[in-house]
């Protein structure tokens, strides 16, 4: 349950400054909180929102892996996954079991280097039964802890890292970067996940001893946000939370820079890439200091947008790459400037170095404008906005200013020193942290391609998990703990009850036809003021010439590259003036204009759009760009084993004569054979409002949102676009096993599943409420509980139907530990062959709860409503489906989930492929049963590492 939530700038401005004065800071939007303290010290901090009838419950430890002892690392990560597992009163799985029931949105949370979080959003009659769970978790939870429960939890967090590190490219920078940016005893030398030899050699009294005294209510806040009533909560909290004793004072760590004394060159040759990447990392200042908000602005300047100088050196002037990233991570004892920069596949990162220093160089001749001071700022305020449009988010950051500004309140404070920071601000941390300074250079390269790195770097010391077949310990995670229960005032066993139902809203719907065929669909939402839409364009891959994959994919690209009377810089700086965002992007069925945008500057976004829309500029430099850096990211994924299992899959479900089954990103060939011209004529062909639908949800009402549309009726004229049908896909009539090496593969990705239901099908929607027990349902899901759970296989695993305007397939996927492939893709077998006859009135009763309760969820979000307008709009549903979805979920029976399993969940007629190490893995597949497994790719070049 690892994953990173990152802290974000927070600003409020209608006005820019750009001096040292605050008054121009508005006081329109502003989080108003309350905060009280027990006497144990638990900290919790409360906000009202009433938009939804939901509530988020946040519980965030100040400790991460910072706080962690060397030899011991990864235990604050460690725990982020044991306390989800079991409490005494709980008991065995309990939260995610309840999480189930009470519609929550999954029991979730994440480890940074300095805190530990434990999220989840519910409808609002379940707020005291998280209370009551959150208790558990400090005060009758490390009792629970036996050898076998941390034996198991060991193997999965050891199957994220592979997943996460050692099977990704380029995954080991961040390690070879702080083992040499920070000293040997700094927290940070170290990563989050922690080493897989600490972990392996930890005992259970160590693990005891970490708990005990960093998992204590004065080392922790509870946030909860949402529709709730504060004095009850506040009870609730006392109740629950009050008995807890408190821990040890514990010490503030001081702020603590990372240090290098010469600049440092680093290589490796990586088995995953194929592009060369060189980062370079210069230490900086801990979050909240003065200076970091300057760091801010020069990283978003130097490297974001077509006019910054990373951007005319590397990208445009020399051809090195397609992209140049730059950012200032900040964490609570220090801070690090990284530039990252993916060379394409023939260049020299020596060549990069020099590039680097010129557009620096640059940089220090022309300064930042004031101009550009403001543009940054304004693309800040709506990052605010959209931070703080959901009830989860706006617990997370309450949190964070509490632990580590020491004040909740800092949240309408930050945007003081944001709106501070002037361009000679930015001057200063130039010259003070970068310029003429030490840093840590990284060559990340392709295997064999060592060439490509630095001149005169040194071998980066990079551990690599050696994978034996049979060597895992083994285990038995069923076992029920016996331990003598925490005392307790009261009986916390029984769970508390619901409160009262909430009712459900279902957002209003409006619909308009344009005469020119143009549909438009919205909802009008005062929660933040912001309007979000996206304008789909029906065709997308579908449309391309089967021998130029790639056209719809460059086209969208393009659209955003300048308009008949803007350069491509011109347009950008327009549209980040008004603090917007407008992106296209193709997928096989459409091609997509989303744009986000302050209300205030929808009239203007909207002109903007229509010239993007109606004006393309077809700049053949900007042509040439795109068709580079499209086939440098073919290259490189088709060396990451997720992108090259997914292409894959796609092949034996769609088949060559179906466009679905090539990547929507074209081929090597194809690309290369793509002119401008194509892009001209699939414009002029199939961009059409004919087959076009817009969705829209934001602080506007429909008047509003149409005027700026009026024009379109003459402007964009309408015309005939006929979709190819391609036919759908069959399922296979007997099992098959498919096997694609990728040597050394410290996992095996599986891809399991056929061509199964469009989501206009009568059956659709109830093989997904069946699929919840399966694999859709997160932690209450069979899937997870055995593979998981049960085996510490993998760090995940899920199943869904796709769904679409077709017969998509049914999925199971998972990156599983490469020494366990057979006996994963066994259990999975198994479970599908015993689901329907072992699946109970009990699991039902789950699945109708959750899908009943969520429903207080469904519409919370921007994101969730644009979702909802989608579905209306492609598959002319009423604006009150999820209706007629609790209509079939209230009336599903056993039996016929049982009918729906025996139709849907055969295993005997599926595609079973694996991605991973030929050798160790491919002949063990045939115990199977489904044949000789098929080997259908042949590596022409070893990646086997040097032992």
């Amino acid at each position: 349950m690892f994953y990173r939530i990152t802290s974000l700038v927070l600003i409020v401005l209608l006005a820019v400054s750009c001096d040292k004065k605050v008054e121009t800071v508005s006081q329109d939007f502003k989080v108003d909180f309350e905060k009280f303290e027990l006497e144990n010290g638990l900290e919790v901090v409360f906000h009202i929102d009433n938009s939804d009838p939901v509530v988020a419950v946040a519980l965030t430890a100040h400790v991460g892996s910072a706080r962690e002892k060397e030899g011991r690392t990864g235990f604050a990560h460690l725990f982020e996954h044991l306390l989800f597992l079991e409490s005494e009163n709980l008991g065995k799985g309990g939260l995610d079991k309840m999480s189930a029931r009470i519609g929550g949105s999954g029991a979730n949370g994440s480890t940074s280097r300095d805190r530990t979080n434990y999220l989840q959003t519910v409808p609002n009659d379940a707020l005291e039964k998280m209370i009551w769970a959150e208790a558990d978790k400090l005060g009758w939870f490390i009792n629970t802890v036996t050898d076998p429960v941390l034996a198991k939890e060991k193997q999965v967090v050891k199957n994220e890292k592979r997943q996460g590190v050692d099977n990704q490219p380029y995954g080991h920078t961040s390690y070879v970067i702080d083992k040499n940016l920070y000293p040997a005893d700094h927290p940070y030398n170290w990563q989050v996940i922690g080493s897989l030899e600490d972990l392996q050699n930890a005992k259970l009294e160590d693990v005891k001893e970490f708990f005990r005294r960093w998992y204590v209510p004065n080392n922790v806040t509870l946030t909860i946000v949402g529709d709730f009533d504060p004095e009850q909560a506040k009870a609730w909290v006392k109740k629950y939370f009050d008995e807890i004793p408190t821990g040890e004072p514990l010490d503030a760590m001081a702020p603590r820079p990372g240090k290098v004394e010469a600049i440092k060159k680093l290589y490796h040759e990586d088995n995953f890439a194929r592009l060369p990447e060189l980062t370079m990392t210069w230490p900086t200042v801990e979050q909240y200091h003065p200076d970091s908000y300057a760091l801010e602005v020069l990283s978003e300047y130097l490297s974001s947008g077509k006019e910054a100088p990373f951007n005319q050196v590397l990208v445009d002037a020399k051809k090195l790459t397609s992209n140049v990233r730059m950012y200032n991570r900040t964490s609570e004892l220090a801070g690090q400037a990284q530039l990252s920069v993916r060379a394409f596949a023939d260049k020299d990162l020596d060549e990069v170095a020099v590039a680097v220093e010129e557009a620096f160089a640059k940089f220090e001749a022309e300064g930042i404008s004031e101009k550009d001071l403001a543009r940054i700022k304004a693309g800040q305020e709506t990052m605010f906005y959209n931070t703080l449009s959901s009830v989860l988010g706006k617990g997370v950051q309450l949190a964070q200013y509490n632990i580590f500004a020491h004040d909740a309140g800092f949240i309408n404070e930050e945007i003081k020193y944001v709106l501070a920071v002037s361009a000679a601000d930015v001057n200063r941390v130039y010259e003070q942290y970068i310029k003429g300074k030490n840093y840590i250079a990284t060559s990340f390269v392709p295997r064999n391609n060592l060439s490509a790195a630095l001149e005169g770097s040194e071998k980066a010391d990079v551990v690599e998990e050696q994978i034996v077949q049979g060597a895992e310990e083994n285990f038995d995670a069923s076992i029920q703990a016996s331990y003598e229960k925490a005392p307790s005032s009261f009986d916390r066993s029984v769970e508390p009850p619901y409160g009262k139902s909430p009712e459900v809203k279902i957002p209003t719907v409006w619909k308009e036809s344009l005469s020119n065929g143009l549909n438009v669909f919205g909802i009008e939402n005062h929660e933040v003021p912001l309007v979000q839409s996206n304008m789909v364009i029906d065709g997308g891959q579908l449309l391309d010439d089967p021998t130029k994959v790639g056209v719809a994919n460059l086209l969208a690209q393009l659209l955003t590259k300048g308009t008949k009377t803007k350069t491509t810089a011109q347009l950008e700086d327009e549209i980040e003036q008004l603090g917007a965002s407008v992106n296209v992007f193709a997928t096989t069925e459409s091609t997509n204009l989303t744009v986000t945008t302050l209300s205030r500057n929808y009239d203007e976004v909207i002109a903007i759009v229509k010239e993007i829309l109606l004006e393309p500029r077809w700049d053949s430099v900007e042509f040439a760009l795109a068709k580079q850096s499209t086939v440098a990211r073919i290259s490189q994924l088709a060396a990451s084993p997720n992108m090259v299992a997914q292409n894959e899959f796609n092949k034996l479900i769609y088949g060559e004569d179906n466009i679905r089954s090539q990547n929507i990103l074209g081929s090597l060939k194809s690309v290369e054979a793509i002119t401008l011209d194509d892009l001209k004529a699939y414009y002029a062909k199939f961009i059409s409002p004919s087959v076009t639908r817009m969705h829209v949800v934001g602080a506007l009402g429909q008047a509003e949102i149409l005027a700026p549309l009026k024009d379109l009726t003459t402007a964009w004229k309408s015309k005939v676009v006929t979709i190819p049908a391609y036919k759908s896909p069959s399922r296979p009539e007997q099992a098959t096993v498919y096997f694609y090496d990728i040597p050394d593969s410290k996992q095996s990705l599986l891809q399991f599943g056929y061509p199964a239901l469009a989501s206009t099908d009568a059956d659709f929607y109830p093989a997904t409420v069946m699929n919840y027990i399966l694999g859709g349902g997160g932690f209450a899901s069979r899937l997870t509980q055995e593979l998981r759970e049960g085996k510490g296989y993998t760090y995940g695993i899920r199943s869904s139907f796709s769904g679409g305007k077709i017969a998509e397939p049914f999925t199971i996927s998972s990156g599983v530990r490469s020494n366990v492939t057979y006996e994963s893709a066994q259990l999975v077998k198994d479970i599908l062959a015993d689901f329907g006859s072992t699946y109970t009135p009990a699991d039902l009763e789950t699945t109708q709860s959750f899908m009943i309760k969520s429903n207080a969820r469904a519409f919370e979000t921007a994101g969730a409503k644009l979702n909802m307008l989608e579905n209306i709009s492609a598959y002319g549903w009423d604006a009150d489906y999820v209706k007629d979805r609790e209509k079939i979920v209230n009336e599903m029976t056993v039996e016929r989930i049982q009918e729906l399993a025996g139709s849907y969940l055969d295993p005997t007629t599926m595609i079973w492929l694996v991605v991973g190490d030929a050798k160790t893995q491919l002949d063990g597949l045939e115990k199977l049963g489904f044949g000789k497994p098929v080997l259908i790719n042949q590596p022409k070049i070893s990646l086997e590492v040097d032992r």
